[in-house]
């Protein structure tokens, strides 16, 4: 290298011409020699368990309901968390989902994020403690009524949530 270019310069120079090393994301969803690998996330142990609530959700007349249980001890947070060795509150929290074909989809792609470690993370709420909260996948708490964000009806909230999920690489 001449004194007129810095390394910086030269690994930008690779990247523009696409032969800088793998994007992040790429790196991400493909191990070595581009196999894919399982990416986890952050979430502390806890459970998810699901049944059939023989009762319709509002928009979805003619399905069942899932009832998804998720429950998170309280428990000691490790180096992926904001304070590693501190304690954090932990949670239980049920979801819903309409009992049809979509619903039960759906279902699986969240049991896979569970099991990847993707859907909950321990954060700072604003009273300054430390406890389990939903990552960036919305969970519909409200079975009837609610607004938009926790709550039924919503015809368009298991598309969105196959989409966020695939943005995780969950399909």
């Amino acid at each position: 290298m001449g004194s007129g270019q810095s390394s910086e310069k030269v690994y930008c120079n690779r990247y523009l011409n696409g032969q800088g090393p793998p994007s992040l994301e790429q790196q991400a969803k493909e191990g070595l020699n581009g196999i894919p690998r399982g990416v986890t996330g952050c979430q502390p142990q806890g459970q998810m368990t699901w049944v059939i609530l023989h009762r319709d959700l509002p928009g979805f007349p003619e399905d069942n309901t899932v009832q998804i249980n998720y429950i998170f001890p309280d428990g000691i947070q490790t180096e992926k968390h904001p304070h590693p060795g501190n304690p954090y509150a932990g949670l239980r929290l049920c979801a819903y989902l309409p009992d049809s074909r979509e619903g039960r989809r759906v279902l699986k792609l969240l049991e896979k994020a569970f099991n990847q470690q993707l859907l909950f993370t321990v954060t700072t709420n604003t009273e300054g403690e430390d406890t389990v909260t939903t990552a960036s996948i919305p969970l519909k708490t409200h079975p009837d009524g609610g607004n938009k964000v926790d709550g039924y009806p919503d015809s368009d909230y298991l598309k969105t949530v196959r989409k966020l999920l695939r943005d995780k690489g969950i399909e």
